[in-house]
């Protein structure tokens, strides 16, 4: 009996996914450190109008004062007692955050200040208040 053997060679061709998949993680890595997340208040209000008001990058606590007196931060309506606490959790993941006040154009100006207030006990150091420019 004779055995007949396959002396031919095996083309093995396969494709090494390897490199691209360790290319996709570093890029996925990338965008994930360098995207910049931003909180808002969570309501749209009617700022006032300021010929002289800029624009300003480093803010990231955003706070909103709605006419009816509602505050709101980080997209949940806050009582004006719980806004201290509120702004400390906050520092604690961004110590150097400034805060930005969005009161609407018929907010009372007292809770304006009674809110900057409360900004300002949590810690804050920097306080905007935020207007449309003309």
């Amino acid at each position: 009996m004779r055995v007949k053997r396959h002396t031919g060679q095996v083309n093995d061709t396969e494709i090494d996914m390897t490199p691209m998949l360790d290319i996709v993680f570093i890029m996925l890595i990338f965008f994930i450190v360098t995207t910049s997340f931003i909180k808002e208040a969570g309501v749209d209000v009617k700022r006032p109008d300021a010929s002289t008001a800029q624009r300003q990058e480093a803010s990231s606590i955003y706070v909103a004062i709605t006419p009816d007196g509602e505050i709101w931060i980080d997209r949940q309506m806050v009582d004006l007692r719980a806004l201290r606490t509120q702004v400390e959790r906050l520092r604690l993941e961004n110590p150097e955050a400034a805060a930005v006040v969005q009161a609407d154009t018929d907010a009372r100006h007292g809770l304006v200040v009674k809110v900057m207030d409360q900004l300002r006990l949590g810690g804050v150091e920097t306080i905007s208040v935020a207007a449309t420019q003309n």
